[in-house]
């Protein structure tokens, strides 16, 4: 599969043209979700047949990642080469702010490596992502029984991790907006010293979409809010990893509070 980024940043052209009909809905959501949901179908239909691989699901994360754009979303990502770097699979473990960037890691990730996500059970059995999210083979977690949820987590992640299947872990309760370190918990660090792999922080802001009132996943935009991904350099655990959690942490603190005051 053939990377879509082949440097190590990512920075969307001030000139990129914004599609008409965008501008015609007023500055609402409604193109930019009628292009969503579109996608979705197809990778829905693709997935029920049997069709739905690693590439293309890269691909139509690409597909999202220029409707994005299309609707006035400036995207900036960095680190991109410290994928390259990696000693084989790794733990990626992310900050969790909106629907967005579990929608653009694939564009970004599975041309490099084999990998799937932690996801809670509710997804797997969602009428529209279930059948797509199914495809990846995904660590599932119901959230109700943090103990089950555990021995799940490393019992799968380490068969995953051990034939060569990358992770990517939201450590934090819920989506949030604003950062609250305390929440990160240190399961992907877990994860990690256990299966022997490295792990990867990434930081994100992706507040450009917001949570919606009625439908979460489906909320406003915010065309004035820039989206923010970057990746750290891969981190060796040593014993149980508390040290190297708090790198994690720190590494999403900081990035978080220089995109804050940049804005």
């Amino acid at each position: 599969m053939k990377p879509f980024f082949k440097s190590d940043s990512y920075h969307t052209d001030e000139n990129y043209p914004r599609a008409l009909m965008d501008k015609l809905v007023l500055n609402s959501r409604l193109y930019f979700i009628s292009k969503f949901v579109t996608v979705i179908l197809k990778s829905r239909s693709l997935a029920l047949k049997g069709q739905y691989d690693s590439e293309a699901w890269a691909s139509s994360s690409y597909d999202i990642f220029k409707i994005t754009e299309e609707c006035g979303g400036r995207i900036h990502i960095s680190g991109m080469d410290n994928l390259q770097k990696c000693q084989g699979p790794v733990v990626f473990i992310s900050n969790h702010m909106s629907t967005l960037e579990p929608m653009l890691f694939p564009c970004i990730i599975a041309p490099q490596m084999k990998v799937t996500y932690i996801i809670k059970d509710s997804l797997v059995t969602h009428p529209f992502f279930g059948p797509i999210v199914r495809t990846r083979d995904p660590i599932v977690v119901s959230r109700s029984n943090s103990r089950e949820d555990l021995v799940t987590v490393m019992n799968k992640g380490q068969v995953l991790l051990a034939e060569g299947t990358s992770v990517i872990v939201f450590p934090q309760s819920t989506r949030r907006v604003d950062f609250r370190p305390k929440e990160l918990n240190s399961l992907g660090v877990k994860l990690a010293s256990k299966a022997n792999v490295q792990v990867v922080p990434i930081a994100v802001k992706t507040d450009f979409w917001q949570n919606g009132k009625y439908v979460r996943d489906l909320g406003p935009i915010d065309r004035n809010k820039p989206i923010h991904i970057a990746f750290g350099e891969p981190i060796s655990i040593d014993g149980m990893g508390k040290e190297e959690h708090k790198q994690v942490v720190d590494f999403i603190s900081s990035h978080l509070d220089k995109w804050k005051e940049n804005h």
